[in-house]
This record gives structure tokens, C-alpha cells and sequence, in this order.
């Protein structure tokens, strides 16, 4: 590892150098193209067949050029007609007429100033921090990886990206030391107005085709926008359930849920992948609460039954919590109390002694669900987590291999297999992912379509994306991926980063659930 990081870093400081201690042969185009927005994309050679089997040489590469770069557009979903600017315009397109366009410009060639006996000073940041730079952030602290000497405070420095480099192992890396600081400035945010959301993730709420007084089911609702446009799809009226596994995303969906002023909306930390209540055998979960007054910890069945006004039997652990502890491990079929490992013990203490974290400082907190029981829902939206190489501006796609470009598809087909059991026959089940992986998306829909067949494809409203691919892929262990069938590929949108819509690349599939009763 040392030698590989010693490796990385030596390439890293000579092309680093290069421009600031100059040759005489050096030439002002060696810096022009330093000096410019033109990255080139880097996936895992594998990958990178795999992708040019499914799509042609010529598309994929189109594809990977649209995904260095930002939309032209940005998308914004308005409570009311209040913005008013040349750069905004409303979407044509008939139902998403409260959905606005906002232009932007770029990548645009800056003019550095550049001399060959004086480079400009530059700021190198991370990968990550640039692609967010180029989705309209500030630079700040974390995103410093290092600079030019003698950057001060007010000077106009350059800010280029440090990405990710083959290694002598085959594989991908970076050593570069961190440096200084660019601090940006605070922006004003229109809350409660208006927010921001993907235009193919509002035509999925759309193609979920909501309605009021139904009982809806977002599995995967993180960050919200789906959720929310779900609601105001519904006039607020009905059940939107929303769900993710980590606690503070739940506690941002209520937030937003919040300022958009809905109220249909109810908020859950689950697992997609434990979306169905089991009926049968145990499942007791335990909840650890703390007492600030006396460091007490007190741990609390969820299946306690009440022992008078409401009250449910707790095991209160005092500050000596090892002792505590093991107590209660000891005692616990004498007095069936709960017992809480040691790692819990020290984690609620560290807690204690460290504060609130960024969302229980607010006083919130998300409730725990055990999961929905069988056909309880009239509509479910199964917003997978996926890998993502849709989204956009991307700089590095080398971490992706087709090993785990099939875990992916794994992953989802157990969430896919949680979300059919929900919806009630003659629901409707829609699902979308973020990416432009085939495995992801059209081998899903061959999935579903041939285990459940009680599923059919179902027409989309509106639609505004591509159709799905055909056929298939044989990769070279012999395993053969079957995507959609002729036609098929007309019942699924599919969104092309390099389309004229200029969109993230997506995918979206729309079930009719037909009768279980032969199941």
C-alpha cells in the first residue's frame, strides 16, 4: 500500500509541477488543456464492453460524454405562478404545468490569465467536491485536497479536480495531502415555495398516477421529492407512508414535508428489505431512551404490554452500566428483563456525553415500523437504490465492475420481491432507479414479469422518455442477461443523459397488479 500511495503520488507531483516549474519547450497549449473543462470518463474495461453491447459504441460514448457535464436545465416543482425571469420558463408538457425549467450556461472557457513564467495559483479538490461544485455547490473545507504555496486569503485561484488514477495493481486510487481553505458564501433558499427535483423522478410520482384517499407506500423515499409530490399528486388527501432505513433522511422527509405544509404524509425508519411484517414467530425490537436528568439509560420492549394507564414495563440501567448489564443477563428469566449488549450501553453514553445529533437536536424522531402486512397498500413506489451512473456530472465511473453492477441487481430484486407483496390485486407497483445499467433496470422488468405472473406492464402518463432495450447480453462466464421483449420496450421510460431532453439518466417501469388468487 505504501508503495502504491508513494506510485500515485509521485505521478500526481510531477504533472502538479510541470506548469509551475516550466521548460522552455513548454507550450501555451500544454496549458490551455490543463487549463479547461474537457474530462473524458473512465470506466472499468469490462464495464465499459458491457455498456457498449447494450447501447453501440457510438450512443455509449455520447452517453459518457453527457455525463461529465451538468444539465442545461434545472427543475423545479412550484406551489404557485410566482417566478418571473427570462431564464424560467414553464414545462409544456400537459399535467407538469407547475413544473418550471430554470436555464443555466456552460462549461464556459475561463481565461486564467495564464503566462508561462507565472501559472496561475490553484486549489485541488476531491473528486466528489468537484462534482458538486459543478451542480451549483461552494467549495469547502472537506473538499481541500491540496494547492499551489502561497495561496492567501482574496486571491483569484484556479480550482481543479483531483481524479481518481489507474494503479500498478490494476485498480483505481489517489494520494494527494490536504491543504487550505476556499470558503463560499451562504445562499438564500426559497423554502416552502418551491423545490428542486429531477424531472424524470416527477414524471415517476406522475406515473404512479395517485389518488385521493389512497393508501400509498413510498419503499425508498429518501430524500423526499417523490414523497411529496406524491402527496400534492393526491391534493393531500389519503395515506402517503413513507419509508427509509436511516434515521436522519426520515427526519429530512419530514422536514420537507413540513415546509410544503402536507399533512397526508407519515414517516417510518424501516429496511425495504423487512417491508413485510412477518405474522408469524417473535420479532421483539428493543429501544434504548435516555433520562438527561440522571445519566439513567432506559431500555424498553416495543411489544410490552401496558400495566396499568397506559404504562409499559422498562428496565432502568443507573450510570454503572457494565455492572447493570450484566445483571440483567444474569436475571433475565427471573425477572425477564431486556438485556442490552455492552456496545449498546456505550453507544446511548457517548451520545449522552456528546449531545443530540443533527436531527434529534430539533426535538424530532423517527418511529421505528416492523413493517406493513400483506396487500395493504393501493399503490406502491419502489425508488430502488442502485448504482447510480445517471446521474450527473459524473468525473470517475471506474468503480463499478460488473461483479458489483450484479449485486445491484440482486439487492433490488429482494426489495422488488418486499414491494409485489404489498400492493393489493388491481393496485399498481412503479419502479425506478437512477442509473443507466440494462442488469438494473430492463433485466428487472424480465424478472418480475416472469415470476409473478400476475404482473403486467402498464402504460405511462405522461411519457416523455425513450423505450427500453431489447434482447440480451451474454457476458464471458456464460451467464446471459435477458432484458424486454419485443414490444415491451414502448411500456418503460427510459431517460438518455445524451437525449435533447438533457436529463439524468433514468429508468422507469409501471406494473398492473393483476389478481393473487392463484398463488
Amino acid at each position: 500500500m505504501k508503495k502504491k500511495g508513494r506510485g500515485l503520488f509521485a505521478a500526481f507531483r510531477q504533472t502538479f509541477v510541470t506548469l509551475r516549474n516550466p521548460s522552455s519547450q513548454t507550450k501555451m497549449s500544454e496549458a490551455s488543456e490543463r487549463y479547461c473543462y474537457n474530462p473524458i470518463l473512465r470506466w472499468n474495461p469490462q464495464v465499459e464492453d458491457y455498456f457498449i453491447s447494450a447501447y453501440g459504441s457510438s450512443h455509449f460514448a455520447q452517453i459518457s460524454k453527457a455525463l461529465t457535464r451538468p444539465s442545461c436545465y434545472s427543475y423545479m416543482a412550484e406551489k404557485q405562478s410566482s417566478l418571473q425571469h427570462e431564464t424560467i420558463s414553464k414545462c409544456q408538457i400537459p399535467g407538469l404545468e407547475y413544473v418550471v425549467f430554470v436555464k443555466g450556461s456552460g462549461p464556459h472557457a475561463i481565461d486564467y490569465g495564464y503566462l508561462p513564467d507565472k501559472p496561475p495559483k490553484e486549489v485541488l479538490v476531491s473528486r466528489k467536491c468537484a462534482e458538486a461544485v459543478l451542480r451549483g455547490a461552494q467549495v469547502y473545507v472537506p473538499g481541500v485536497m491540496a494547492c499551489s504555496s502561497h495561496v492567501e486569503q482574496g486571491d483569484l485561484v484556479a480550482v481543479s479536480v483531483a481524479v481518481e488514477q489507474p494503479s500498478p495493481d490494476g485498480g483505481w486510487g489517489l494520494c494527494i495531502t490536504r491543504g487550505t481553505v476556499l470558503q463560499g458564501l451562504p445562499t438564500d433558499v426559497l423554502e416552502g415555495e418551491i423545490f428542486l427535483q429531477n424531472l424524470p423522478s416527477i414524471v415517476a410520482a406522475h406515473a404512479l398516477d395517485p389518488q385521493k384517499g389512497e393508501r400509498i407506500l413510498d419503499m425508498c423515499a429518501a430524500p423526499g421529492g417523490k414523497t411529496t409530490a406524491i402527496a400534492i399528486l393526491m391534493k393531500d388527501e389519503g395515506e402517503v407512508i413513507a419509508a427509509d432505513r436511516s434515521h436522519n433522511k426520515v427526519m429530512d422527509i419530514q422536514k420537507l414535508a413540513a415546509e410544503l405544509g402536507l399533512t397526508c404524509i407519515t414517516t417510518y425508519k424501516l429496511d425495504a428489505l423487512k417491508a413485510v411484517r412477518k405474522t408469524n414467530g417473535s420479532s421483539d425490537m428493543t429501544t434504548l431512551c435516555y433520562n438527561k436528568d440522571n445519566n439513567d439509560v432506559v431500555i424498553q420492549r416495543s411489544d410490552s404490554k401496558p400495566l396499568g394507564n397506559g404504562v409499559t414495563s422498562t428496565t432502568i440501567v443507573g450510570s454503572n452500566a457494565e455492572t447493570t448489564c450484566k445483571e440483567n443477563v444474569s436475571n433475565e428469566k427471573a425477572n425477564e428483563r431486556t438485556y442490552a449488549s455492552k456496545a449498546d450501553i456505550r453507544k446511548t453514553m457517548r451520545r449522552m456525553r456528546n449531545g443530540p445529533g443533527r436531527n434529534q437536536s430539533l426535538g424530532g424522531r423517527a418511529e421505528n415500523s416492523k413493517g406493513f402486512l400483506p396487500n395493504s397498500f393501493d399503490r406502491v413506489l419502489l425508488d430502488a437504490p442502485c448504482s447510480a451512473l445517471g446521474l450527473r456530472p459524473r468525473l470517475f465511473a471506474g468503480e463499478e465492475t460488473i461483479e458489483t453492477l450484479r449485486n445491484h441487481a440482486k439487492y433490488q430484486r429482494r426489495m422488488f420481491d418486499q414491494a409485489v407483496q404489498l400492493v393489493r390485486p388491481g393496485g399498481v407497483l412503479v419502479y425506478s432507479t437512477c442509473t443507466i445499467n440494462p442488469g438494473e433496470n430492463e433485466a428487472l422488468v424480465r424478472y418480475a414479469l416472469d415470476t409473478y405472473k400476475f404482473l403486467s406492464l402498464a402504460p405511462q402518463h405522461p411519457r416523455i422518455g425513450g423505450a427500453g432495450l431489447v434482447g440480451s447480453c451474454e457476458f464471458p462466464d456464460g451467464f446471459v442477461e435477458e432484458w424486454l421483449r419485443a414490444g415491451e420496450e414502448e411500456l418503460v421510460q427510459r431517460f438518455d443523459p445524451s437525449s435533447p431532453l438533457d436529463t439524468i439518466g433514468f429508468f422507469i417501469a409501471k406494473f398492473a397488479v393483476g389478481s393473487k388468487d392463484d398463488l
